[in-house]
């Protein structure tokens, strides 16, 4: 049998090292190939949104992906994630948004769901889809969006430590609010593996590993 190829679209570096080892886990016989441009994020934050240039600079990414021989492409941003759904039913190959099956996932395991970002412009992308995912599932849902002001701020100025700490003080206090929190950025994910258990009073998700595993069934 053919092997598959898996094309990831990323818009940080950071990400790279981290989809990796997640494929080679899970998708061992899969083989992956990159493209990176972490302008897109920074033009959405220089605008305020996803405008319809960046869109059509994620499309043609789709479309280079395809022309790269990808039997199927994952976009890992969420901030992009409506052009992507915009730019799947123009590609030949199967595409899939990171935060889909987290969301999911999420609309699965309760109705009370938090959303967490560190980016307003994550943050609404993926609340709306996981209300729109709540309605293909036929469940009715109440979502908390929280924004830690300030973590994304530090990250970017190479203070990890306080990305850290604002975003597990969050965790913690949304915890207490819902039934599952859902993380609208991957660079987040590392937070979790932090928390000591007595903080993890309800499932997180983060989207790299479960949009991995979500592969993982179909590849």
């Amino acid at each position: 049998m053919a092997r598959k190829t898996l094309a990831l679209i990323h818009t940080s570096a950071t990400l790279v090292p981290v989809f990796q080892q997640l494929c080679k886990a899970q998708l061992p016989n899969v083989d992956t190939f990159n493209i990176v441009d972490d302008s897109l994020v920074r033009a959405i934050g220089a605008k305020g949104a996803l405008t319809a240039d960046i869109a059509r600079r994620v499309e043609a990414y789709i479309t280079s992906a395809e022309a790269g021989g990808a039997d199927y492409i994952l976009v890992t941003c969420s901030s992009i994630g409506p052009a992507v759904e915009a730019s799947a039913p123009f590609c030949a190959v199967p595409v899939l948004r990171v935060d889909q099956p987290m969301a999911d996932a999420a609309v699965a395991a309760g109705r009370r769901i938090g959303v967490i970002a560190t980016l307003p412009t994550t943050l609404n992308p993926t609340s709306d889809l996981v209300r729109r995912r709540a309605i293909v599932a036929g469940k009715t849902i109440e979502l908390t969006a929280r924004l830690v002001t300030g973590a994304f701020e530090a990250l970017m100025a190479g203070d990890a430590a306080t990305h850290d700490t604002l975003v597990a003080t969050a965790l913690r206090e949304l915890s207490g609010e819902v039934d599952v929190i859902l993380l609208a950025q991957a660079s987040m994910a590392r937070v979790v593996d932090t928390l000591p258990q007595a903080d993890r009073r309800v499932p997180i998700f983060a989207s790299p590993p479960t949009a991995v595993a979500h592969l993982a069934t179909l590849l």
